[in-house]
């Protein structure tokens, strides 16, 4: 008894997971964090020595910021999570 043994061969077809669109919305994301970033880090300030409440507490560092860091953020999940188109 002689066993037959037959060979198939598949084909992988290698799709890139993003598209182009995808890597576009990963790119806007991650500047839009860094300029929330930028914006946290503010300036220098003209007296290191002296504490100036007005400088570090301002609406740039303490809400703006944070707000453009968090839409980077989610400019990020919808990149990831959008359909690439073929």
């Amino acid at each position: 008894m002689s066993k037959k043994v037959t060979t198939t061969t598949t084909s992988h077809t290698s799709e890139s997971l993003f598209g182009k669109t995808n890597y576009i919305w990963m790119l806007a994301g991650i500047a839009v964090i860094a300029l929330g970033l930028l914006l946290m880090a503010g300036g220098r300030s003209a007296d290191p020595t002296v504490f100036e409440q007005k400088e570090v507490y301002s609406t740039t560092r303490i809400t703006i910021a944070p707000i453009l860091i968090i839409a980077g953020l989610a400019l990020e999940v919808v990149a990831i999570f959008k359909k690439p188109t073929s």
